[in-house]
């Protein structure tokens, strides 16, 4: 397994003078959330921006693995809303489909701000599989890849566990949707198991290693980041794990980091 941690955990937009620290660390990747590099993600940028982005990345010997918290500074996006409101998010899919591209990533996981809110759930379920067929052949030529998140019942009302994740991605049947593993959101669903992870192991491409607030790994005593990294050795998975987690002290930036990155390597070695 690799290792690779977001760019939640580093300053807000001026972090590019840490970035080469992660590599000394031993990190490998950098997982993206575009709000935390441009102030606006959609109307604010240009080729250039992120191709510098890309360039900062690569000169501190890291690579980008992708993309999350992707709705950040675009809250009014919904799937599960007004034919028009989704086709605004569709565009914006394509888009940051095309910045994760043009940064050297493949992966852009779904989680926070998906909500079905009035919607039936089968009927959410038919536009979600409707959804991602028609952006995964919009994205085709990309080499890019979306994973709807596992979240807890708390954070979402629609898609809990990574079975039903794993569910739409084969109603979809295309390349671009897969499965990615949240291991707070599997621990609190009662799934962070062998049985789970081997069934969903054709389809997944990527790991959250993360804690309930996205503090320090381990930090909250109710997820078992050992039996994750367990089963996912068991399935022989050799994709990136990625620490999700804020910056905790702004004081002390990569003290929090050492910590997790510590249980990282004793967990999912």
């Amino acid at each position: 397994m690799k290792y690779a941690i977001s760019n939640i955990a580093l300053p807000q937009y001026q972090h590019c003078n840490e970035l080469s620290e992660l590599a000394s660390l031993g990190f490998e990747g950098l997982e993206v959330a575009p709000s935390r590099v441009w102030s606006d993600t959609w109307g604010g940028m240009v080729a250039a921006d992120i191709q510098r982005y890309r360039s900062d990345v690569e000169a501190a010997g890291l690579e980008v693995v992708g993309l999350h918290s992707l709705l950040f500074d675009q809250p009014d996006l919904a799937l599960c809303a007004s034919t028009e409101k989704r086709g605004r998010l569709m565009d914006f899919f394509v888009h940051l489909s095309g910045i994760c591209r043009d940064l050297g990533g493949r992966t852009i996981i779904w989680g926070g701000g998906r909500r079905r809110e009035a919607m039936p759930a089968d009927e959410a379920l038919t536009v979600a599989v409707e959804f991602f067929g028609a952006l995964a052949d919009r994205i085709e030529g990309h080499g890019t890849v979306y994973c709807l998140e596992p979240l807890a019942s708390a954070d979402t009302d629609f898609v809990h566990s990574v079975r039903e994740c794993q569910a739409i991605a084969h109603a979809v049947n295309r390349p671009g949707l897969k499965v990615q593993i949240d291991v707070k959101a599997m621990a609190s669903n009662n799934e962070l198991d062998a049985d789970t992870i081997s069934a969903v192991a054709a389809d997944l491409v990527h790991v959250h290693a993360n804690e309930p607030g996205f503090e320090v790994l381990g930090n909250s005593g109710t997820v078992d980041h050992h039996l994750a990294g367990e089963c996912l050795r068991g399935i022989g998975y050799d994709g990136y794990v990625s620490i999700e987690q804020k910056m905790i002290d702004p004081d002390d930036v990569f003290g929090p980091i050492r910590q997790s990155l510590a249980i990282l390597r004793k967990a999912y070695a």
